[in-house]
């Protein structure tokens, strides 16, 4: 195909319905018959559900579902489902929570929905008696607020306070009004967002000032989700591996291009999770991320030491904005599903199991790290998936991902290699019955 051939300037395309966007795609791209019925493959909806969800569909996308097994939460059994297309992830919580179980599995506490509304008010002639009048407008602002969403009020939620920060900027001060709302089971930032757009004009009358954004901030640090657990030394393996753990954990304490790794890990197991219940795993990454910056330099999300005993603990500390109503957790009926699977009532069990998962997700990074390396528990599962896209006919799958785990050569060219050899097996021993 030539590239010229190619039109991206569609105007009305979103005018379009999906068939007829699929055919535009079809036409430009020359796509066969196969790979038209892919986009045709809705899953779980109907194109008119998914024309409602975002804008310009052409299809539906699915990535693999699996549970974490093992999981004892506050002393109770959860099973966690898990969205992710990455091998070796699941298989690293659940045993990595099977290791903490000895001694209780992960304890949490309680997580406060408490989200914040940010709205940014510029060009003041006076940023201290623009300070001083919110505060004493402050009831009258709550209540405003509160006005928005009388359901939220009804079930203990709503606006409960309101803080404020002078930024001195190459633009000049700004005076930045902080919003602090219980959103209750949500995630929070529909209501949120409400909220501050309606406080907007009254502010601006207030200070005199000019109000630009006014928008939920994904920087959750009243809604904070913290999770420990002991690892057992046994079932870890031996004091040189837990000696090498903490190692690991103090260079990731001390260097941040290690802890970007470090929390990539634990956001391996968060993020999957945060999937799989319909909710916002940008928002959430971006808050765990911006938290591990927080103060001097970018640090990891976890800490670990020895008990008394020679065990291994961990613990987490992490902002998690999570919901079970409202948006996708809804709509979608996987998350409807996964939400049964977890057997939860509330958002606060959510963001606790969440931070269990990071931890146990980050600890059974660490150990296969210091050990015998990410790579070879990682590569064992992969194997399957090189041998697939070698186009290694079903019956042989196994055998020749074996092979490559066998040779510590996991590549698709070797895949290959590896059907020719059988097949030419086979053939000499095909003519030797003859």
């Amino acid at each position: 195909m030539n590239d010229r051939n190619l039109n991206s300037n569609l105007s009305g395309f979103y005018k379009l319905s999906i068939e007829e966007r699929q055919d535009i795609l079809a036409e430009q791209l020359n796509l066969s018959d196969k790979e038209v019925q892919l986009l045709k493959t809705y899953g779980y909806f109907s194109s008119t559900q998914l024309s409602a969800m975002i804008e310009n569909v052409v299809g539906s996308f699915q990535l693999p579902l699996g549970i974490a097994c093992n999981f004892l939460i506050n002393g109770k059994d959860t099973l966690i489902p898990m969205v992710i297309e990455e091998p070796s992830v699941v298989a690293a919580a659940s045993n990595a929570a099977k290791i903490a179980r000895t001694y209780g599995g992960f304890q949490c506490e309680d997580v406060k929905p408490i989200m914040i509304g940010q709205i940014q008010i510029i060009d003041l002639e006076d940023i201290n008696t623009a300070e001083q009048l919110l505060f004493k407008r402050k009831v009258e602002i709550l209540d405003l607020a509160n006005k928005q969403d009388p359901l939220l009020v009804n079930l203990g939620g709503g606006a409960m306070d309101l803080k404020t920060r002078k930024l001195k900027t190459k633009r000049g001060e700004m005076l930045i009004v902080h919003l602090l709302v219980n959103v209750a089971d949500a995630m929070g930032a529909n209501v949120v967002n409400t909220m501050v757009e309606a406080l907007a004009p009254f502010i601006e009358n207030l200070t005199n000032g000019r109000v630009l954004l006014r928008i939920v901030s994904n920087l959750a640090i009243y809604r904070i989700a913290k999770a420990k657990a002991i690892f057992d030394k046994q079932l870890i393996g031996n004091e040189e591996v837990i000696d090498r753990i903490l190692d690991a954990d103090e260079f990731a304490q001390m260097d941040p291009y290690r802890a970007a790794t470090h929390n990539k890990g634990i956001m391996n197991g968060i993020s999957a999770l945060t999937l799989a219940t319909g909710n916002d795993t940008r928002a959430v990454e971006a808050g765990a991320h911006a938290y591990a910056a927080l103060n001097d330099y970018y640090k990891p999300l976890t800490t670990y030491y020895k008990d008394k005993a020679g065990n291994l603990v961990g613990e987490i500390e992490i902002p998690l904005a999570l919901g079970i109503i409202g948006g996708m957790t809804k709509l979608h009926p996987l998350a409807n599903l996964n939400l049964k699977i977890l057997k939860i009532k509330s958002a606060n069990e959510l963001c606790q199991i969440a931070a269990a998962l990071g931890l146990a997700q980050n600890f059974g990074a660490l150990r296969a790290l210091t050990s015998e390396g990410i790579q070879k528990g990682h590569m064992k599962l992969h194997s399957r998936n090189i041998a697939k896209l070698a186009g290694v006919k079903d019956h042989l799958i196994d055998e020749v991902a074996q092979k490559l785990i066998a040779t510590g050569i996991i590549r698709v060219d070797y895949a290959q290699k590896i059907v020719e050899e059988l097949e030419n097996k086979n053939k000499m021993k095909n003519n030797i019955k003859k």
